[in-house]
């Protein structure tokens, strides 16, 4: 790092976190550090502090920001991840190089309530409740909820969504494991294999008691017809099963592709020879699986669950194995986990049972931690999850496209109401979107989402994300209303435009008014940046970047040297200038954009400027 007089750059850094400061060389008293380093990247140059002092392995990255006076450098702190439950080596390793892991297991309610106030984020299998105490005791530091599974019956959704927590989870990697342990069951239950395997062990030979039955020709019934279902579906068909499947929500061309018949949930149970569980466990679902519905099965019907053990009314259960009803049953999991040394349907001749295994392969382990890590991850580097169960369900080709038409739903919300005049209300917001494509094939969800972000977060002490935009807005009475115009451009486009009104509010920019009297700026996608392309009727072309001052002007020359100069005697440096006009010499609208934000006195002095009739500053 030494060099020469002649050489020396200095370079300053500015550090977020007091908690840094001891992690870095004792030159660092303060909270800036000039450092002089020979012409290389400023990467080079925090890898030679980095490499010098190991501790300084607690600080993930450099974010660099552009000021007037040169380059600031920002370093982050790492965030702490709690891991409540064992989770696969190669997601704990991606973990641990991005944040502070700390693996705690078997932590009682009271312990984990304790814990979650340090951290940002939390990662659980089924075993550990998430509830709303834990969101409160997180006093909002907990940004994200990661289930290493499917199933998200453990975590308070409602609460997590109230508290803008996004909860994610890994629906993919276990997929195959799950369905592979469904037909394991489905052919040990026929085969008698357990009860034949016991009964060896204790030097017993009886052929004749296990005789089993066939599954060429059964019918099966495949209960919630999502990943592991139709896998299930799949692998008992290439045992000669004839399949149906009951799932509300299922596409009906989905299940014929794979051989697959939808039928009404009476239909399926009352002529299937074995049933396959694998619904989630909703207030809906919860004991679906009682005395009545008991009551309308195939006499001898046999029962598999790999789901949820609560789907399942378990002494109605016993109850259908005693009198017949019900054959078998083989069960990977159950209402209460472990369930009781009595439980009295673990015990039962007729039932075979496994300690819930079925995501227990090393590939789906490995795979589920890998899985999780990377959405847990995403989340807390404000990436949009494809795989969040409380925030809108965006595929992620869908998310990729529409990466920046979200940067720009979201800056024009805040643009929009900072050109509201104080004391209105903001009730009414109406969107339209123009695109050339069919509104079944345009997802706006998630730009929704971001434009009630953009609209409530600069008006309010509510951090608002794409999680709890909706529920927020809802607490606050904004109704927000969409609109979709055909517009023949290129479908390969997803939108041509985008554009915000907000109704009944009086304007601080009178300028921003459309002639019905909204608040309406409009904006596009250009080349991959979000542009703001219309305010009010005025037409302009600027990027949505930094800060924006808009001034409505007489359309003569000297107007652009008059503001320019003024902003450069404050030394506040101009990032891009537009004007857009009514017509020649008539009303303007110039639209500026600065890096820093002028002081009362600059703006003072640009509002006394003759030739303009008004202007607002707006931060983006």
């Amino acid at each position: 790092m030494a060099a020469s007089a002649a050489t020396k750059s200095l370079l300053r850094l500015s550090y977020t976190s007091p908690d840094i400061f001891p992690l870095l060389p004792s030159a660092a008293s303060s909270s800036t550090l000039c450092l002089s380093f020979r012409s290389c990247s400023i990467e080079t140059c925090f890898l030679g502090i980095h490499l010098a002092n190991p501790a300084c392995s607690k600080i993930p990255a450099l974010r660099t920001r552009s000021t007037g006076r040169g380059l600031r450098i920002e370093a982050v702190a790492r965030p702490t991840i709690l891991v409540a439950e064992k989770l696969g080596e190669a997601g704990l390793g991606l973990l641990r190089e991005f944040a502070n892991v700390d693996c705690s297991y078997n932590l009682s309610p009271e312990e984990l309530c304790v814990k979650i106030s340090l951290c940002d984020a939390l990662i659980v299998r089924s075993g550990t409740k998430v509830t709303q105490e834990v969101f409160e005791a997180s006093k909002g530091r907990l940004k994200v909820v990661g289930r290493a599974g499917v199933g998200i019956d453990n975590v308070d959704l409602q609460a997590a969504t109230e508290s803008g927590c996004l909860v994610v989870n890994a629906p993919t990697a276990n997929t195959v494991a799950a369905a592979e342990h469904g037909i394991a069951l489905l052919t040990a239950m026929a085969r008698n294999v357990a009860q034949a395997d016991a009964s060896m062990k204790a030097g017993k030979w009886q052929r004749n008691k296990y005789v089993g039955v066939s599954l060429v020709g059964k019918t099966l019934a495949v209960m919630g017809f999502g990943k592991v279902g139709s896998e299930v579906a799949r692998r008992a068909r290439g045992l000669g099963m004839h399949v149906i499947a009951h799932d509300p929500y299922a596409p009906a061309d989905r299940a014929r592709a794979v051989g697959v018949d939808l039928v009404s949930f009476d239909e399926a149970i009352s002529t299937a020879d074995f049933i396959s569980l694998h619904m989630p466990l909703t207030p809906t679902t919860a004991k679906i699986f009682n005395d009545e519905t008991f009551a309308k099965l195939k006499k001898g019907v046999r029962i598999i669950n790999v789901a949820r053990g609560g789907v399942i009314d378990e002494d109605a259960l016993v109850r259908a194995l005693d009198n017949g009803t019900v054959a078998q049953a083989a069960l990977d999991v159950f209402t209460v986990e472990p369930p009781p040394k009595d439980s009295k349907l673990v015990i039962h001749e007729n039932v075979i049972v496994t300690p819930h295994l079925g995501a227990s392969t090393v590939e789906a382990q490995e795979g589920v931690a890998v899985e999780i890590a990377e959405a847990v991850i995403g989340a807390l580097k404000g990436e949009l999850a494809a795989t969040a169960v409380n925030a809108p369900m965006v595929p992620a080709e869908v998310l990729s496209e529409l990466a920046s038409y979200v940067i720009l739903a979201e800056k024009l919300g805040r643009l929009a109401v900072q050109l509201v005049a104080g004391g209105s209300g903001i009730k009414g917001v109406k969107v339209v979107y123009t695109s050339a494509r069919d509104p079944d094939d345009l997802d706006t969800r998630i730009l929704r989402a971001m434009i009630t972000k953009g609209i409530i977060e600069p008006i309010s002490s509510v951090f608002v994300n794409i999680v709890n935009a909706d529920y927020t807005a809802k607490q606050r009475g904004l109704r927000i209303s969409e609109e979709r115009i055909f517009r023949d451009t290129s479908p390969e486009i997803p939108l041509d435009s985008i554009q915000i009104h907000l109704s009944n509010v009086e304007s601080k920019f009178a300028s921003a008014l459309s002639d019905a009297g909204d608040i309406t700026v409009e904006g596009r996608v250009k080349d991959g940046i979000p542009r703001l392309t219309l305010v009010g009727s005025f037409s302009v072309d600027v990027s949505l970047e930094g800060n924006v001052i808009l001034c409505r002007n007489t359309d003569q020359p000297g107007n652009i040297g008059r503001v320019g100069r003024i902003l450069g005697e404050q030394n506040v440096n101009i990032s891009f200038m537009s004007v857009g006009r009514t017509a020649p010499r008539k009303q303007a609208i110039m639209t500026i954009g600065v890096d820093e934000e002028p002081n009362k006195e600059t703006l003072r002095k640009i509002g006394e400027t003759p030739t303009i009739e008004e202007f607002v500053f707006l931060k983006l």
